[in-house]
């Protein structure tokens, strides 16, 4: 293979990863990146588990056998099985070396290699492959884990231009990794609220669309906690600041809690002292329960004077659902209607009869803290 067409497969590599919008994406694009670039029939990415001591494959590109998965959930292999990624990893680095891959055949080690492993070459015989190159991936100056290419039994075995080309692929690998790792912290942060950890309003609104949709198509039930914090003014006031964000700490660490007790169940921040639970499945007499038993444990903290809960389900007679604003402004409503009673639990949309006058009344007056969501349902 020229060098011209090496480099074109480097940059198309290089490209296609940073293309990549999720994980699962970006590791696609490494293995069939490499794959072609290598002219192999089969790659695979693989991440080295220290804490585990196992090599677990995260996609399989190509030509995959009966017992490959392109993206497996429990493919791993105990790192003891592969002495060459600790030999090889560890004691060459030790001495200076640079990670360098190496060549494995179906008849044995090719001559001269590092890293002979009977269970590849027993892998290859099995899956009617003749050879393979094994990259080591470094990231941040560490054995992350291994770049897999294989050709096809009868065709050209692996030569070591090709290994040193495939320890070339390698680090392009691990850059595209890094930036899909950065860009994912990114992503992260940007849905997730600094103090408490939990996630952010723009976090729900994109999970709320997402579920409202899937309540049309499917019909799923789709709930909505709402819930404001009593008494952090006070506190802020009084005790300061530093320890009214102990208080919002201490009660996104009980929501957290709660909303463990529904499956799939969000838990937020909305902002101030306003949070609220967002579930899809669960019914709605499920919901309230756990939302009663939130208002008991936040009614326990010594901080605040617990706090006022809203519930709307479409489990619950609230009539059509048809946009997240909606669902929403009823449990707003209902977590209004909580705070003007002094509620200890949870008030409910469709089982209060004044909540649903009260969310379809018109907004209130600009000058009002809590407006409902939009004044259109």
């Amino acid at each position: 293979m020229g060098e011209d067409v090496r480099l074109r497969a480097v940059v198309a590599l290089a490209q296609s990863m940073a293309a990549a919008q999720t994980p699962w994406e970006s590791w696609r694009a490494a293995a069939v990146g490499a794959c072609s670039a290598l002219t192999g029939s089969f790659a695979a990415l693989s991440v080295w588990e220290r804490g585990q001591g196992r090599l677990k494959v995260l996609v399989n590109a190509g030509d995959r056998a009966a017992d490959e998965e392109e993206f497996p959930d429990g493919e791993t292999y105990p790192v003891h099985r592969f002495p060459e990624i600790t030999e090889f990893l560890h004691e060459q680095w030790a001495g200076g070396g640079a990670p360098r891959a190496w060549v494995e055949t179906a008849d044995g080690p090719a001559s001269g290699e590092h890293g002979y492993s009977h269970q590849r070459v027993d892998a290859l015989r099995r899956r009617g492959r003749g050879c393979c190159v094994v990259a080591p991936i470094v990231l941040h100056g560490r054995a992350w884990g291994e770049l897999y290419v294989a050709r096809a039994a009868g065709e050209p075995v692996f030569d070591r231009d090709d290994a040193d080309f495939a320890t070339v692929l390698a680090s392009v690998v691990a850059a595209g990794i890094a930036q899909q790792e950065r860009l994912e912290e990114v992503r992260r942060l940007a849905f997730t609220d600094p103090l408490t950890g939990l996630a952010n309003r723009r976090a729900v609104d994109v999970r709320l669309d997402e579920a409202i949709e899937r309540h049309r198509r499917d019909g799923a039930v789709v709930s909505l906690v709402v819930c404001d914090l009593n008494g952090l003014k006070r506190v802020n006031d009084t005790l300061g600041h530093a320890t009214g964000d102990r208080l919002l700490e201490r009660f996104g660490s009980v929501l957290s809690l709660c909303g463990a007790m529904l499956p799939g169940a969000l838990a937020a921040r909305l902002g101030g002292d306003e949070f609220c639970l967002l579930t899809v499945g669960p019914t709605a007499d499920e919901v309230v329960k756990v939302a009663d038993e939130l208002c008991e444990r936040a009614g326990e903290l010594k901080l605040g004077e617990g706090v006022a809960c809203g519930v709307a389900s479409t489990g619950d007679p609230i009539g059509p659902v048809r946009s997240a604003r909606r669902l929403f402004r009823l449990a707003d409503a209902a977590q209004y209607r909580a705070k003007a009673a002094r509620a200890r639990a949870a008030v409910v949309a469709g089982r209060d009869d004044t909540v649903l006058p009260l969310a379809d009344a018109p907004a209130p007056a600009r000058q009002d803290r809590r407006r409902f969501r939009d004044a259109r349902p």
